[in-house]
Order: structure tokens, then sequence, then C-alpha cells
């Protein structure tokens, strides 16, 4: 208990010093979910349209698709994804040197904006589609790096609540990334590749009026390298007192946490690279593979439960932003009314789509519809992994990341055993949605073991004047497993062929399980090397 209340102090004056708002929602500062908010559409309006990508180039033309081969459908992918995450290297130098996070997480949002809106006229002709991919591209890498480095921001270094933010955070993420797979995939699907496209960008421009209007309330944190100068000259000369404690810190430590955060950068590449099969090969699985007309009492189980899945996210999220709303709605109230009207939007498109699917005389699930269920694992599961991580076992990071890697393994073999009848070089199948449902589910368990806890790793263990540079080495490699994701998912035609589909999905089982084996020998050298952030 004391120790508890030493860390709410610890927090308080961390906040009170750099001029962040100390009110708090859920025992955390409201500028973590002003945060939550913005990544969550802005993680709407990528996933959104991450599930229509390949579904509408290997679509039928008379289906209003481009008819791309798999291969050649997954290798745009393969670029898209790659660049996606390769620009936030760059996004980050720019923050840290010329722009600060929320400059550049705002002109990011912008130019997000402008690339859905451009996609959104692919039928005008193949130039705004790609001009769009061009600017998602371009404006994820100043966002996504530099939101999460004012997340780190908002807690000490040593704070064991931090852990328990990014996860809170990445629900958020998660939330976004749910409602925009299930909203967009299904309008896209049922209703119009473009309106799927166009839609993820409205909300996207919600998101980036929802972070301006409520700026201040994170006080100094995030501000440009030049306002940072000016304030610090402004102070009263002769004030040494204030330098950062890392500038005392010996090279060899600061040398030996570099290489933690590279070595677990790099273990996430046989994570991501197996993990990003979702939008890909597995994405082709769901439409070509698996059984998704149902009938009877089937049809009517599914209704209801893809009601359920639709409405009680959307409570969840409405909960918390009542709950934000009574802490800062005074203060900030025009960010709050512009994210208050987004969720009138998205509460009328998911009521509209229940109705629409209980009265519709065939009960078809879209094959982006199974992209939610990673999403949907981890708004039920984040909760119960932030309270492990802060109350009952929390292992070192390279423990958590080898128990991801082999959760991820796990989920890939049962998918590799639920296809294993599927004939060599079959073209179609109809094979059971629950293996489909397993594999998400073990690989969600897996992603909660790394991508949260990796964000709050880099964030202690960077050293403070390149946070943003790291976490875009963070998202390079990223940037690299996505890559090689949807190059190695375009053979899955040539594996498939010449040995079985089931062979192709075991392939990443055994990579990710290997490298999680690996990460437990040496997690005893790694937690030595982190110097006492463990």
């Amino acid at each position: 208990m004391q120790q508890l209340q030493q860390q709410e102090e610890q927090l308080n004056a961390h906040l009170i010093k750099n001029g962040v708002s100390t009110k708090t929602v859920f025992s955390h500062p409201v500028g973590l979910f002003v945060l939550f908010f913005t990544e969550m559409w802005e993680r709407f309006s990528y996933y959104g349209m991450r599930a229509l990508l390949t579904l509408f180039l290997v679509s039928q033309l008379a289906d209003g698709g481009w008819q791309w081969s798999r291969e050649d459908a997954m290798r745009l992918y393969a670029w898209y994804t790659g660049l996606v995450y390769l620009t936030p290297l760059i996004g980050g130098f720019i923050a840290d040197r010329l722009t600060g996070y929320r400059k550049a997480v705002l002109l990011g949002a912008l130019i997000m904006t402008l690339g859905h809106a451009s996609m959104a006229l692919e039928t005008a002709g193949p130039t705004f589609f790609y001009v769009g991919l061009g600017l998602m591209i371009l404006g994820n890498g100043l966002f996504k790096p530099n939101i999460s480095s004012i997340v780190g921001q908002l807690y000490p270094d040593n704070s064991t609540k931090k852990d328990a933010a990014y996860t809170i955070f990445y629900m958020g993420i998660n939330a976004g990334a749910f409602l925009g797979m299930l909203l967009c995939g299904y309008i896209g699907e049922k209703v119009g590749w473009h309106y799927g496209f166009g839609l993820a960008g409205i909300f996207m421009f919600f998101g980036m009026l929802q972070f301006y209007f409520a700026q201040r309330i994170f006080g100094v944190l995030g501000e440009s390298p030049q306002d940072k100068r000016k304030r610090e000259s402004d102070a009263v000369a002769g004030n040494h007192a204030a330098r950062d404690v890392e500038e005392q810190l010996p090279r060899n430590v600061v040398r030996d946490r570099l290489i933690v955060i590279v070595v677990l950068s790099l273990s996430t590449i046989f994570f991501w690279m197996a993990f990003e099969q979702a939008g890909g090969s597995m994405n082709i699985f769901a439409k070509d593979y698996t059984e998704r007309v149902l009938e009877g009492n089937a049809a009517v189980t599914f209704k209801w439960v893809d009601a359920a899945l639709t409405i009680f996210p959307l409570l969840i999220v409405s909960w918390v932003l009542f709950s934000l709303a009574k802490k800062i709605f005074s203060e900030y109230p025009v960010s709050i009314l512009f994210t208050a009207l987004s969720f009138v939007v998205i509460w009328g498109l998911g009521i509209w789509k229940v109705y629409r699917e209980f009265y519709a005389l065939e009960t078809e699930v879209a094959a982006s519809w199974f992209q939610i269920l990673n999403s949907f694992f981890i708004i039920i599961l984040a909760s119960p992994f932030s309270k492990m991580w802060e109350k009952a076992f929390n292992p070192t990071g390279p423990i958590k990341f080898a128990f991801g890697l082999i959760l991820l393994g796990i989920g890939f073999a049962v998918l590799g055993y639920g296809s294993r009848d599927i004939p060599q070089g079959a073209a179609t199948a109809q094979v059971s949605m629950i293996w489909l449902i397993l594999a998400y589910f073990f690989h969600t368990s897996g992603e909660l073991c790394i991508s949260p806890v990796g964000l709050s790793y880099v964030s202690k263990l960077s050293p403070k004047k390149f946070v943003g540079l790291i976490f875009g080495f963070w998202f390079l490699c990223s940037a690299i497993a996505n890559f090689l994701a949807g190059m190695s998912g375009s053979l899955i035609d040539r594996i498939s062929e010449a040995y079985s589909i089931s062979t192709f999905f075991l392939i990443f089982a055994v990579l990710p399980g290997v490298a999680g084996l690996i990460l437990i020998v040496f997690s005893p050298l790694l937690k030595r090397m982190m110097h006492g952030i463990n």
C-alpha cells in the first residue's frame, strides 16, 4: 500500500513538473485517454482500409474489384504495409529535430485524411487509389511513432503504471481496429468498396480534431525542439539541478539498454511476419477456404453473436468517453463534442448494420469479419492482462516476448491442423470457421504479451533525446516484418500446390516458436543488461 502511494505521488510530481493535467480516469492521467481516442480513430481508418485491400484487389470485375491474382495482390500488400511501418523512422527523426511530437501527430492525421479521401475516388481511376496509398504511408510515418512517444512521456521511467498504461492505450488501438474492420469491411464488401475506403477517412478526421482541441492537456510534453529551447533559456540561469538523470548514466549502461532494445525489436520481426498474415493469407483463407454461408440455427446464432460483437465494444468505449468527458468537458468542450459526434455516427452505422443483417434473406459472413476477432479478443483480454502485469505475474520483457511468440505459433498450428483435409493445390474449400476463431484467440494472447509491452520497454530503455528515433527503429523492424509477411503470403498458392495449405500455415507455427525458445534461453543475460528497468 505504501509503495502504491509513493508511485501515485511520483506520478503527480511528474505531471505537475511538465504542466500536464493531474486529473485522472481509472487511476491514469486524463491525457492518456485523449491519446486513446485519437489513436482509436487512426487505427479505425488504417485497419478498416487494410481489411478491404486484398479482398478488393482479388475480387471479380463484376463485383467492383480489380481481379488481380492472389500473388500480385499480396505483393502490393507487402509493399504497402512494409512502407507504412518504414516511414515512422523518418517521422520520428522529424519530430525529434523539427516539429515535436504533437505537431507531427496533427500533420500526419491530416495527410492520412486526404489519403482516405483519394482512395474513396478509386472508381474515377487507379491514380486516385495509388495516390491515396502514398498519402496513407506518409501520414502514418508522422503519426504512429510520435503518439506512442507522448504516452511514454506521461509517466516517470520506473512507474509501475507505464506497462498498464500502454496496455490501456493498446485497447484503444484495437477498439478502433475492431470497429474499422467491422464497419468498413462490411460496407466495402456488401455496399461498395469506395464507401468502405471513404468511411475510414471520416473517422481519421474526427480523431485529428479531437486531438487538436485538447492539446493543452499535455503541458510541455510533445512540444517542438524550438519551444523547448526557448522555455529552457527563459528558466533561471545557473539552475543545473533540472538536468535529466539519464545524462549522468555511464555509457556502458546506455549501450546495454540499447542492445536490449535491438534484440527485442529484432524478435518482433518473427512475430509480425507471421501475425500479419491476418490481412493477407488468412484473409484469403477466410474468403476461399472457409464455410461462410450459414443456414438454420447456425445463421440465427451468428446474427445474435454478430449483433453482440457490434454493440458490446461500442458500449465499452462509450463508457470510457463518458468517464473522460466528466473530467475534462468544462475545460475542453470542443474536443469532447467532436468525439461525441463521431460516436453518434458510429452508433448509427452499428445499429443500421445489425438491423440489415437480421432481415437479410441469406446469412453470408463477410470474409473481412474474421479480422475483427483479433481486436475483439484484445478488448476482452486487455484488462485482465493489464492487471496480471501490475499485480500478479510480471516477468521480464524478454520472457513476455517469448510467451507471445510461442502463443502465436500455437495459433498457426491450430490453423494448420484445421486445414489438414484440404486437398493439395485446391483453390477453394469449405472448412469450419472454428479454426480461424481459435487461431485469432491464440494470436491475440500472443500479441498482448508483445506489442503493448514492447512500446513500454522502448519508452523506458531509450535515451530521452532520441526516443522518437528509437520508436522509429521499432517500427522499422515492423516494416521489415510486414514486407516479409506479404511476400511470404504471396507464396500460398505455390506451397499449397507443391505440398498443402496446411504445410503453409505450419511454417508460421515453427518460426516464431523457435524464436521464443531462443529468447527464453537468453532472458537472464538480457535482464542484467537492462540495469534495473525490469
